[in-house]
């Protein structure tokens, strides 16, 4: 069906509880790579929920776009299309097209929370739409994170709306100050989607053929959590905590077993980023994408 515009933008947020418990983090940092190498370095800050209460586990600030969507075994792949009031599409057609967040403090091991969605915006770029998503999420002891997504759906536009901002960015003329090379492995995307996203575009080569690409995709989600795991451990001393905030655009996607090469610009406490396959002729994966950390 058409996007509704006045609908999705009228619609009440989605309010719901949502729980997390460390093993739900432990599978988000592995299937991010962490322990990757456990002969080595088993990397126990991400690996290892050390002690009784877990003391000495620390969890990635992009915990947060899964938080509360974990799997059970016996859950089955959710029906192909993404639907809320005005907006009912095809998943063949979406693609996510661009991720902010910004943390408000440390994320806990294991909690429980209230997560509140809504539709923000709907931008007709004429022969697709972006549709916002903004979630808040909350606990007894106040905000935790605020998030946006936006979801490009090829083929939805034309419904009347405005183009949305179109800011322009490039990296700054000068060589970066760091260069961040993430390997990533040929199961990855296997792996990152027991998170909770089911998407087949991420497993199932009929699938993913079906919607133009050569094999299954990484999610951009898992290239998001790389580049912040990348940032943390190598630049800001292993400390999950200084890491406030990420924004970025998926530029361009990855086939698992490809590199993403991240190069970083510093300014202050904002960390400039640009990332890309080195294996394709370093074509981007991400874009107008920003850091925000503390000292």
């Amino acid at each position: 069906m058409p996007i509704d515009l006045a609908t999705a933008l009228a619609a009440p947020p989605a309010v719901r509880a949502i729980s997390w418990t460390r093993r739900d983090v432990l599978l988000y940092h592995l299937s991010l790579g962490a322990g990757r190498h456990a002969d080595a370095d088993p990397e126990l800050a991400y690996t290892f929920e050390q002690g009784v209460d877990g003391q000495g586990l620390q969890v990635l600030p992009t915990f947060a776009v899964v938080a509360g969507k974990a799997i059970s075994a016996g859950d089955e792949p959710s029906a192909p299309a993404m639907r809320m009031p005005g907006i009912d599409v095809d998943l063949h057609r979406v693609l996510h097209g661009g991720q902010a967040l910004t943390v408000h403090r440390p994320i806990p091991t294991a909690g429980s929370a209230e997560l509140s969605t809504c539709v923000a915006d709907v931008w007709d770029k004429g022969n697709a739409a972006v549709v916002v998503l903004e979630h808040r999420v909350a606990d007894a002891d106040g905000p935790l994170w605020t998030g946006r997504m936006q979801i490009w759906v090829r083929g939805e536009g034309g419904f009347g709306g405005g183009p949305g901002p179109d800011p322009a960015w490039s990296a700054p003329d000068r060589a970066p100050d760091h260069v961040l090379d993430s390997p990533t492995d040929p199961g990855q995307a296997l792996l990152y989607r027991l998170n909770g996203d089911l998407n087949p575009l991420h497993a199932d080569p009929a699938f993913a053929a079906s919607a133009g690409f050569d094999r299954p995709i990484l999610h951009g989600l898992a290239s998001y959590g790389i580049v912040a795991k990348a940032l943390v451990d190598r630049l800001l001393d292993g400390d999950a905590t200084r890491l406030r905030g990420l924004a970025v655009r998926f530029a361009g996607t990855l086939v698992p077993g490809e590199t993403i090469r991240t190069s970083v610009w510093c300014d202050g406490d904002r960390l400039v980023l640009a990332a890309s396959c080195p294996e394709r002729g370093d074509q981007p994966v991400l874009s107008h994408a920003v850091a925000e950390v503390t000292a």
